[in-house]
C-alpha cells in the first residue's frame, strides 16, 4: 500500500517546470567557456545534484556525494553543498575559499568569485534558520559576504569584500563593510 500523499513533492522529485539537467549542465558550461575549473566545479555539483537531490540522500549516491566532496570541496577549495538551489548558468570564478550554506537558493545566470560567503546567521546549528535567496544574473564580488534571511533582486551586485546583511533591491548595487545600497539599477551590460 502506498503511503498518503501529503501534496508535497518527493525531496528527489524535480520541480515542475525546472530545466533538466542536460539544459542546466549546457548553461553551465556556456557561463563557465573561459573557465575551465568553473566547469568542473558545475559539472561535478549538477550531478552531485541530481543523485542526491534536496532532501536526504538515497544510499546509492552517499559514494557520489563523497567523492564530491573530496575533489571539490577538500582538494579544490569549493564548498557548494549538493542540496544548494542553482539555476542554469552558473558561473563559478576561480572558486577556491568559496563557501555556500546548504540552504542557499540562487537563480538563473549567478556568477560567484573567489573567498565568497553566502550562509546563515549564528553558530550553524539552527535547522530552521534561513539562507539568502539570490535572484537572476546576480554578480558577487570576491571575498563578499551574505549572511541570513535576505533576498538579492534580478541583475543586483555585490562589490568585492562587501558584508550584506539586509536585503538588496533588484538592480542595485551593495558595497562596503556594512554595505550600503547604491539606487538604482545597475548601468551597461554584463
Amino acid at each position: 500500500m502506498a503511503a498518503p500523499s501529503t501534496g508535497e513533492p518527493a525531496p528527489n522529485a524535480p520541480t515542475p517546470g525546472a530545466p533538466g539537467l542536460l539544459a542546466l549542465l549546457r548553461a553551465d558550461l556556456a557561463a563557465n567557456r573561459a573557465n575551465p575549473k568553473g566547469r568542473v566545479v558545475t559539472v561535478a555539483f549538477r550531478l552531485t545534484h541530481a543523485a542526491r537531490g534536496t532532501g536526504r540522500a538515497p544510499r546509492w549516491a552517499l559514494p557520489v556525494v563523497a567523492l564530491y566532496r573530496v575533489a571539490i570541496d577538500w582538494l579544490l577549495g569549493v564548498e557548494i553543498p549538493p542540496s544548494v538551489r542553482a539555476g542554469g548558468g552558473l558561473c563559478v570564478w576561480h572558486g577556491t575559499g568559496m563557501v555556500l550554506h546548504k540552504r542557499v537558493v540562487l537563480g538563473e545566470q549567478v556568477t560567484l568569485r573567489h573567498g565568497v560567503t553566502i550562509g546563515i546567521l549564528g553558530d550553524g546549528l539552527d535547522e530552521t534558520a534561513a539562507a539568502p535567496v539570490l535572484g537572476d544574473r546576480v554578480d558577487v564580488g570576491a571575498g563578499a559576504i551574505l549572511l541570513g534571511p535576505i533576498t538579492v533582486g534580478d541583475d543586483a551586485v555585490i562589490g568585492a569584500g562587501s558584508v550584506v546583511l539586509t536585503d538588496v533591491p533588484a538592480g542595485a548595487t551593495a558595497v562596503g563593510n556594512p554595505a550600503r545600497i547604491l539606487s538604482g539599477p545597475r548601468s551597461g551590460d554584463r
